[in-house]
């Protein structure tokens, strides 16, 4: 088996790890989610996840992304599917060429570079790497400075 083959195996049994984190039954805050679909971010919000080390940002609006990353400050756009589990939403596409999957949970996150706090925390499987971040909406904003 060759190295491409093998790399392209990996990917999506990473984001399938990915998604079933995010669409597991259980326990949230003590309230039982089994069952329940996650429905705290609705389809028309826009959704922003960002990291650093490496600095990236995706910005998610209906059935579009936006990658952006340093080395392309203008971003890449591309199509995404919505998934909306029992403790989250998944996001899954591809990024040049690449196996994209994003997975946003309800939780408080801090990126360590701001004094921001946002109300949920990304992960995100991309090209065999694995970047974690965290998220806002339009309707669930971070809290804290604007532009730090």
């Amino acid at each position: 088996m060759d190295r491409r083959t093998c790399t392209t195996r990996r990917i999506p049994v990473i984001a399938a790890m990915l998604l079933a984190a995010a669409c597991t039954p259980g326990q949230q805050d003590g309230i039982d989610t089994e069952g329940k679909i996650f429905d705290a971010i609705a389809p028309q919000e826009v959704v922003t996840l960002t990291g650093t080390e490496p600095f990236w940002n995706l910005r998610i609006e209906g059935a579009q992304g936006i990658w952006t990353i340093p080395d392309n400050p203008g971003g890449e756009r591309f199509v995404v599917t919505r998934f909306a589990g029992n403790n989250g939403l998944g996001y899954s596409g591809t990024i040049g060429g690449a196996q994209f999957t994003a997975t946003v949970t309800p939780g408080t996150c801090s990126d360590g570079m701001s004094n921001r706090s946002f109300p949920y925390v990304a992960t995100i499987a991309l090209g065999g790497e694995i970047l974690r971040g965290c998220g806002y909406t339009s309707g669930q904003p971070f809290t804290g400075d604007a532009a730090p």
